[in-house]
């Protein structure tokens, strides 16, 4: 099974600006609306439950989640306040169904929020050996298209156009967006300190792998799952 939640936050609640802050913040608290992961699993909560989640500004409160799982996710154990008071809120739904229906030549819109990176093995340059081996994050619009046409061509999908947009506005866009902060082990400013790039893809894509599209949509694309990245978001194309 696979549900898809909407999550709309109070911005004026000291749980929610702390976890917009501190990405590995949010993720704990994600967590919490999930049972704890078996010892035999041999892997974390997220993993296990398949949680994939996405920042996503909405014109109520301002601040929107969605988020997507395995199970069926008990919000009721967020922090009090945590949530917008209101009837809609918060929303979760079976989509399942919906991704067992799509097929090869279907044609949809997407978004993605992604963290496009690369790893460096040739430096080139003196004094730069430290970089060597580590992935450092796609800047370039074409580099970060290019990067998302590979990854479809891994998740069973293809663009339907992916070159950098100079003039007018075309079917996929990548808009970067502000860099994501948090903080990782021993609590406080001790933690080992977490930086990702952040780009919003957008536009049109057409399946072309149904099978292994699928999987891609339940496991996610690229790095940084954990902390608001790799959901794949789609929805038909009218």
């Amino acid at each position: 099974m696979t549900y898809l939640s909407r999550l709309l936050l109070d911005p004026r609640s000291r749980a929610v600006m702390h976890d917009l802050a501190d990405c590995h913040s949010m993720h704990r608290t994600l967590l919490s609306a999930f049972p704890q992961a078996p010892s035999e699993a041999g892997t974390g909560a997220r993993d296990y439950f398949g949680i994939l989640y996405r920042l996503e500004p909405d014109r109520r409160s301002g601040v929107g989640v969605i988020v997507q799982s395995s199970v069926r996710p008990d919000w009721s154990r967020l922090p009090d306040g945590y949530l917008l008071d209101s009837e809609e809120n918060p929303v979760c739904k079976r989509v399942d169904e919906a991704y067992g229906k799509l097929r090869n030549g279907t044609i949809l819109r997407f978004r993605l929020r992604a963290n496009p990176t690369k790893r460096v093995w040739n430096t080139g340059e003196p004094g730069h050996e430290r970089w060597k081996g580590k992935r450092v994050e796609l800047q370039r619009e074409e580099d970060q298209l290019a990067w998302l046409c590979r990854k479809g061509t891994l998740a069973g999908f293809e663009l339907i156009s992916y070159e950098a947009r100079h003039d007018g506005v075309l079917d996929v866009q990548a808009a970067p967006g502000p860099k994501t902060y948090g903080r990782k082990g021993a609590g406080g400013m001790d933690g080992r300190r977490l930086t990702f790039g952040s780009v919003l893809f957008d536009g049109r894509l057409r399946v072309t792998d149904a099978e292994r599209f699928r999987k891609a949509l339940v496991e996610g694309i690229g790095s940084g799952k954990a902390y608001g990245f790799g959901l794949l978001s789609v929805a038909p194309d009218r």
